[in-house]
């Protein structure tokens, strides 16, 4: 399956190729923390339980946190 992500934090954009499913097992492919990132498709926030279909383009946004 090819994917397409845009990571904000890199301002990169890369086309993977990986054996998974869901959103979670993206994450882990390209060894990038959960809690770090809301992951967009489709101007939508999905969960790491979402099933991704080849050719999605996936936005990485980042997460930040302050007091």
């Amino acid at each position: 399956m090819y994917i397409e992500v845009y990571n904000e934090r890199e301002q990169t954009t890369t086309k993977v190729e990986f054996i998974g499913t869901k959103v979670k097992d993206l994450l882990r492919y390209l060894r990038l923390n959960p809690e770090a990132f809301l992951v967009v498709r489709n101007h939508e926030v999905i969960t790491e339980e979402e099933v991704l279909q080849d050719q999605d383009k996936i936005e990485l946004l980042s997460v930040i946190s302050g007091g």
